[in-house]
């Protein structure tokens, strides 16, 4: 009884608030029962503003209740706002005469159901309820058994929730027993329901004796406001009345200062202001104007703004004249001290821009631009501060894409409309401009698809920042650890592709740019993808060039310590086998979906690298990868994968093979589950598939960056 009274009283509600605000179209019925069906809707043919927009009115019942068309639920309310209540089935299993499926379907209406005031909820001991789209499974939730009595809650205890994809114009929802705990104990219901409507529930199990509950549908119209229907104004080309406008969300609303119905000819009436002095701030007159008012002010008085100020008679034109040329005077000595101050502060400005310019490496670049070494570095375009203050909204919170260590990341457009993505750095010691100068150089010298583009700079800033393509879909650690994407999900042929366009990246940088380049800091979270999911290298801060002639660099160790070569670690001589070490990680972690580091049940952590070789040599290689891997890839394609991940982390750099010929085994394994793998047997010595483990218990390991670290304190692929 209760909740029968709960839902007349909403229904009261919804047909109170559409009374007071809608109107059908002239001549047409303008409610069923007690629901206002306001145009663009209609009950009678010719009465809605297109097909998809009608309304059924079934007088079978007593009062009559309105009905969408094309699917038949109930309609509640209609709101101008873009929103409508429904009267929404719940879906039963294990329930006499009952069934365990139902189809909602929207297709042919203006109708989804709203994303942010429905919730797909269910009811039941060890209930799985699921939402599909198109046979795919887009969304559900799970009730579990409870051995004390329901405390009206739904946080997964014989009740939960979870909310619905945006823009849902069909969904096939189903229940059932979750899989191990066939539990046949009682009903099991899930049902679209109002949220706020189910939280005011003093008893959320009642709805079990309800046949059908509250949702919330939203409405739009097709397009930009698309004229359609039988009445559209011939000096509008939309279905809004001529005192209205289309809003970015596809629906219309009257200009201010009118009211009334924006989809009637006419629907939208001015607002008389001066009716209610509520409505004006009007200190005498008022004169109502289309969409506005106007105040006046009786003889004797002058007005100002919406006030009116007293003349005095004596005197009343020196006084006026006095203060004529008081306020220019007083205008004038603002204006010129304000230029003087301008003035100032612009010399001021430019002074700063050149010791900014010389600070952040400036000279150093221009060096590097004239020894002709660089390739197309003197096409790197030299931003101003200006352009990019502009551009990201004066570095505005809301623009940021991302922080590091080496700097903060933020979206920016610039004036040609062209998205970028700007680095600002952070130089703490201005003696380590050299790394940003040295990004500007080696990113200058590479043309590739897979490595991310430099657009330019800018160093007349405190700190410099760097200008890059925009890549949108983050980085493929967050697809890897943290399943940043429900609609991209990260497959086996997606992994392979990846991971084939990284190792051919890094072929180019090591053979086949003008000079070899070493990255440095191969990881996950310097791979991004575009928006086709391509990956691209990024972050160029640590790389180097070398001479042609040379097979080594001796310099300080720099990379991130999970993933840093523990050959250049202990001697310092950088190698493009280094490279091919950190890339190895990444393959492991593509392979097992783990972490660089890995925690145990006891705690204890490991790098991924100790744990993957320590699995291999002990056969469990079966243990540790990835759950979808497991599904999706064959068995040759997996252990090739493997050994290719053992080759690359080898200890001695020697045996590890050639970015080159990893791409080329790559390449393989995905055109060819059956093809040989290559033979990548390096300058030195023979390639081996012989598995090193690294011993994490007598190296004193400690956490700590690898920039700041001495070679003979720990090793750096155990963290």
């Amino acid at each position: 009884m209760f909740t029968r009274s709960l839902l007349l009283l909403f229904m009261f509600k919804a047909c109170y608030l559409t009374e007071t605000s809608s109107q059908p179209l002239p001549g047409c019925q303008e409610r069923c029962g007690s629901v206002m069906i306001p145009y663009p809707f209609g009950i009678t043919p010719n009465c809605s503003a297109h097909d998809t927009f009608s309304i059924t009115c079934n007088t079978s019942f007593n009062p009559p209740r309105p009905f969408i068309t094309n699917n038949n639920l109930e309609v509640l309310e209609i709101s101008l706002e873009g929103t409508a209540h429904v009267n929404n089935p719940l879906l039963t299993y294990n329930c006499s005469g009952k069934t365990d499926h139902l189809d909602v379907n929207f297709i042919n209406t203006p109708f989804t159901y709203s994303s942010t005031s429905t919730r797909f909820t269910a009811i039941g001991c060890n209930n799985l309820a699921l939402i599909s789209r198109l046979a795919t499974v887009i969304g559900g939730c799970i009730s579990l058994c409870n051995i004390t009595e329901p405390d009206n809650t739904c946080f997964g205890i014989l009740c939960c929730q979870t909310n619905i994809p945006p823009s849902l114009k069909f969904i096939n929802a189903s229940l059932g027993n979750i899989e191990s705990r066939n539990d046949q104990r009682g009903c099991k219901y899930a049902f679209m329901v109002d949220v706020d409507w189910f939280g005011n529930l003093t008893d959320i199990y009642e709805v079990q004796n309800m046949p059908s509950v509250p949702a919330v549908l939203d409405w739009r119209l097709s397009g930009n406001c698309d004229a359609f229907g039988p009445v559209v104004s011939m000096s509008n080309t939309t279905v809004c009345d001529n005192s209205a406008f289309c809003s970015n969300r596809s629906l219309c609303s009257c200009f201010q200062g009118y009211q009334g119905n924006p989809y009637l000819p006419g629907g939208c009436q001015d607002i008389n202001e001066c009716a209610s002095s509520s409505t004006n701030d009007c200190k005498f007159y008022c004169t109502n104007t289309p969409g506005s008012y106007r105040c006046s002010c009786p003889n004797g008085y002058l007005i100002r703004g919406n006030s009116c100020l007293k003349i005095q008679e004596n005197n009343k034109i020196r006084t006026i004249l006095i203060g004529c040329f008081g306020g220019l005077g007083v205008l004038l000595l603002l204006f010129v001290a304000w230029w003087v101050y301008k003035v100032m502060k612009r010399r001021k400005k430019d002074m700063l821009k050149g010791v900014y310019f010389k600070r952040n490496g400036g000279l150093l670049l221009q060096q590097q631009i004239s020894s002709g070494d660089n390739g197309n570095i003197e096409k790197t375009k030299l931003f101003t501060s200006k352009e990019l203050e502009k551009a990201t909204d004066h570095f505005n919170e809301n623009r940021i894409l991302g922080q590091g260590g080496q700097g903060t990341v933020y979206k920016g457009m610039l004036t040609d409309g062209k998205i970028v993505a700007i680095k600002k750095s952070k130089i703490i010691n201005h003696k380590e401009t050299e790394h940003f100068i040295n990004e500007v150089v080696i990113l200058s010298q590479i043309n590739h698809r897979n490595v991310v583009k430099l657009h330019g700079c800018c160093l007349e800033t405190e700190v410099p920042l760097l200008v890059y393509e925009f890549i949108p879909n983050g980085t493929l650690y967050d697809y890897i650890h943290d399943d940043q994407s429900e609609y991209f999900p990260l497959t086996w042929e997606i992994r392979l592709r990846i991971a084939t366009e990284i190792s051919g990246a890094l072929s180019y940088l090591h053979s086949s740019a003008g000079m070899p380049i070493y990255h440095r800091d191969i990881k996950s979270k310097n791979i991004l993808l575009d928006e086709k999911y391509r990956a691209k290298i990024a972050d160029f801060g640590t790389s180097r060039t070398i001479a042609d002639d040379q097979t080594h660099l001796t310099t300080k160790v720099q990379g991130t310590f999970r993933y840093l070569d523990p050959e250049y670690f202990q001697s310092s001589q950088l190698t493009d086998k280094s490279d091919v070490c950190s890339f190895g990680v990444v393959l492991v972690e593509l392979l097992t979906g783990q972490k660089p580091i890995t925690s145990f049940d006891d705690g204890e952590k490991c790098s991924l690298a100790t744990y993957f070789l320590s699995a291999m040599e002990e056969n469990r290689l079966s243990e540790i990868i990835d759950h979808r891997v497991k599904i999706e890839a064959g068995e040759n394609q997996i252990k090739r994968f493997a050994e290719l991940g053992i080759r690359c982390l080898n200890l001695d750099g020697r045996k590890r093979p050639k970015m080159k010929q990893v791409a080329i085994e790559l390449e393989l394994i995905r055109t060819s589950d059956e093809a040989p793998a290559i033979n990548e047997a390096s300058d030195e010595a023979p390639a081996t598939n012989e598995v090193v483990i690294w011993d994490t218990m007598s190296m004193g390991i400690e956490s700590g960056p690898a920039t700041t670290s001495s070679a003979s304190d720990f090793h750096p692929l155990l963290l």
